[in-house]
């Protein structure tokens, strides 16, 4: 059964999605299966057209389907992780891969990591131009290579180096992305009029509070993500991400930062995270989650709900996704929606996009 439920968190508006297993299953073996997430900010249900809201439920049980697809077949959590992401980059409803948002230049800077509870492996990708699925090439970080980051050009040339499918960058590019773009300059244009000087800024908030076009992804965090539980109990974590729209100089946010936007250990959980990367950096949310139910024996749902209130009480937004090996799931986020579902062997299965029915 599936029961969803608005809680307040110290006094801010949180949704919380609780997942509860019926008896019936909880007698059996650990169930297997995954989350995923596809950003959270300001998406609400009378804004959203019919159409666009089956397009993104479709998208996101594509999503699922495919991760366990991999799961079902004995595949390792990792594994369904990248397939649940690479659909998810190769959709342009969302700001990873193609359709991903465009910098004050004009192009796409994509971000993504991934990250195994086993043995805490890691790898991570950010600034990438050229390569088609950043998730990919965050895993042969992991897997081919000493290190847990890499950025930029090097990453582009450790990508060529694997024979990576190279695409020009014009291939993430959608014409929505360039009108958000226009639209974003123009704010921070005006916004520096008014504070008196070239040097002045719009907020992050003034960025993503104009009323126009309801559905527009700049009303919201876009970034992707997965959580996996896999047959044998390994837990595995990926984010995908083009960032923030007009972004400047080599602005990276939370999503391949390992502990901020993504973090998995078999001990405790696996976490994805979207929102204002910036405060999620601070607040260290991922870790904080895992850290929260090692150390003061929290439960997935109370960790994950803290964080996003740590957050909150700096003054950002956005949202998790966190799994344990047990099966538990938590989806805390402090805007009006967030598009996740998740899909498990014991029968639970839920796509979602706004908060908690009214």
């Amino acid at each position: 059964m599936i029961r969803l439920t608005r809680r307040a968190a110290l006094g801010l508006g949180l949704f919380l999605a609780v997942f509860t297993v019926p008896p019936s299953a909880a007698k059996e073996a650990a169930p297997f299966g995954l989350a995923v997430h596809g950003g959270a900010g300001v998406i609400v249900r009378a804004e959203m057209t019919p159409d666009a809201e089956a397009a993104y439920r479709a998208a996101l049980q594509a999503a699922l389907d495919a991760g366990y697809r991999v799961l079902e077949t004995g595949g390792s959590a990792t594994d369904a992780v990248i397939a649940a992401i690479q659909l998810l980059e190769d959709n342009p409803l969302f700001n990873a891969g193609k359709g991903a948002v465009l910098t004050h230049d004009g192009i796409c800077e994509l971000d993504a990591s991934i990250m195994e509870g086993r043995d805490r492996r890691a790898g991570a990708v950010a600034g990438v131009r050229y390569t088609r699925h950043p998730i990919a090439l965050a895993r042969a970080v992991m897997d081919q290579s000493p290190h847990v980051m890499l950025v930029g050009e090097g990453a582009e040339r450790f990508a060529d180096s694997l024979g990576f499918e190279r695409v020009p960058n014009e291939y993430f590019q959608t014409e929505r992305r360039r009108q958000q773009l226009e639209r974003a300059k123009q704010r921070d244009e005006a916004a520096a009029r008014a504070a008196g000087g070239p040097g002045a800024h719009a907020s992050s908030a003034d960025e993503f509070s104009i009323p126009d076009l309801a559905f527009d992804a700049e009303r919201k965090w876009g970034t992707v993500g997965a959580v996996a539980l896999d047959r044998s109990g390994n837990l595995a974590a990926g984010a995908s991400t083009g960032g923030m729209t007009n972004k400047r100089f080599g602005r990276v946010g939370d999503s391949p930062i390992i502990g901020a936007g993504n973090y998995a250990d078999n001990r405790t959980c696996a976490v994805s995270a979207t929102g204002h990367g910036e405060y999620f950096i601070r607040v260290g949310v991922a870790h904080s989650i895992a850290a929260r139910m090692a150390h003061a024996k929290e439960s997935v749902h109370t960790a994950a709900a803290a964080a996003i209130a740590d957050v909150a009480a700096l003054g950002g937004t956005g949202g998790v996704i966190a799994l344990t090996r047990e099966g538990a799931v938590a989806m805390p986020f402090n805007t009006p929606g967030m598009y996740r579902g998740l899909r498990f062997s014991d029968g639970r299965s839920q796509v979602d996009i706004f908060g908690a029915s009214p």
